[in-house]
Order: C-alpha cells, then structure tokens, then sequence
C-alpha cells in the first residue's frame, strides 16, 4: 500500500533531520575544539574589557583626587609640593586629566615669572590630537598670552583666526582670542579691523565687565560706537519681548469672537 503524502512529508522530515545530526557530528569531530576555544575566547576577552573598564574608573577616580589635592597645596602655598603633584598626573594621567595638570603648571610658572616655560606646557596642550578643541583653543589662546611681547602681530592674527572667523558653531573662546587679535591689528596700524573685533565682543551678552568695558572703550576710540550698538539691540529685544503678549492676547480675542 502507497504512503500517504503526509507519511512522506514526515519521512523527508526524518531524513533532513538525520543528515543535518549528521553534518553537525562530523563538524564538531572535525572543529569542534576550535569553536569551543573561539567561544572561551571571547568571553575571556569580554570579561577582561569589563575588568579594564572598571580599571580605568578607578584610575579615573585616583587622578581626579590627587589633582584635587594639587589644588589644595596651591591653595595653602606650596606651589612645589602641587607642582610635584601636578607633573604626577601629566605623565601618568588620561588627556584630559594630563591636559589640565600640564595647564595648572603652566599657570604656577607664569606666576613665578618663567612665561617661556609656561608657555611651552601651554604648547604641548594645544597640539595635543586627543584632546577636545576647546581645550586645546584656550591652551592656544594662553600660549599665545604668555608669548605675546615676543611674537609678531602678525603671528598672533593668524594663530587667532580660525577661532576669530568660526561661526556654525561659533568658538568657545572667541571673545578671549577676538582680543588678541584686535590688540595685534592695533599694532599693526589696522584702526578699523581692531575696532570691528573690539565692538564684536562689547555686543556679547555674556564677557565679563571687564572685558566688555575694555572693549566698549576701545571700540569707541577707534570709532564704533559699541554702545549705541548694544543699546539698540536691548531695546529691540524688549520691543520683541512686549510683541509676543499681545500677540497672544488678539489672538484669544478674536478665538472669543
């Protein structure tokens, strides 16, 4: 008597089954240590990021405390016992944490008076590739602070530019390095070019009053009324202010109606 189809499918079914049991016995025979060595190894090597992970918060940590304690020293007078500390950090920290280190010795040794020095550590920040820009643009900018008595204007507009010129998005320290800039092209003779970047930065909501006062004053002497400027622009932000109440306001008004 015939088999019925569905006997058949079943049969095939066991077949298919029976070969595949088949081809995996003869893999494992042949490859099996290979892929139980493969698996082992990679959860080896899962487990042993998980462990550098943790490691490097650790570390992390540790680095964040002695830079505290560098600090600290500072804060009591021992510029030594912090320096001490700080080049600790500089040579065995991360980048950033090393970034900050080598900028706080800079810093002590501008104090002191050894700009040179200073400005070599602010160096070695700015040309740092693992760095974030913005630190590096502020390492720059004091690099470019301590050298300036022995640099050419010319030298210091260039360095200045790419921050001075940034717009989308607009550097973190365009005011800082904006000043610079300005003071070289006064330098240089450029009266209109420094009073561009000096009324620039005295329309900025958020420079210190000391630095928008300077630059209120010298934008003014060189003929831009940076004041004037600023005063328009309040008056235009409360105007727009003021719009958007009564705009709210008809608009409900005419909803009632």
């Amino acid at each position: 008597m015939a088999l019925s189809p569905t006997n058949d499918a079943a049969l095939l079914q066991e077949v298919d089954e029976a070969v595949r049991k088949d081809r995996l016995d003869t893999i494992m025979q042949r490859y099996g240590r290979w892929i139980i060595g493969g698996v082992v190894a990679a959860l080896l090597a899962f487990g042993g990021y998980l462990f550098w992970d943790h490691r490097q918060d650790a570390a992390r940590g540790e680095q964040a405390e002695e830079l505290i304690a560098a600090f600290e020293k500072l804060g009591t007078n021992q510029p030594r016992a912090a320096t001490a500390d700080l080049q600790k950090i500089a040579v065995e920290g991360d980048p950033a944490y090393r970034a900050v280190a080598q900028m706080q010795e800079a810093n002590i040794k501008a104090q002191a008076g050894d700009l040179k020095a200073a400005a070599a550590l602010m160096a070695k920040v700015a040309a740092d590739t693992k760095l974030d820009q913005a630190l590096r643009d502020l390492a720059l900018i004091r690099q470019t602070a301590f050298e300036y008595d022995t640099l050419k204007p010319e030298t210091v507009i260039a360095r200045m530019k790419p921050m001075v010129d940034a717009k989308d998005p607009a550097s973190s320290w365009f005011a800082s390095a904006a000043e610079l800039s300005a003071t070289a092209h006064y330098q240089l003779g450029q009266f209109d070019q420094a009073g561009a970047l000096y009324g620039r930065i005295a329309k900025l909501p958020d420079v210190t009053r000391s630095l928008q006062s300077r630059s209120v004053q010298m934008a003014g002497m060189l003929g831009v009324d940076a004041v004037a400027d600023r005063a328009a622009e309040s008056a235009a932000a409360e105007k727009k202010g003021d719009a958007a109440p009564k705009a709210a306001a008809t608009a409900k008004t005419e909803e009632a109606n």
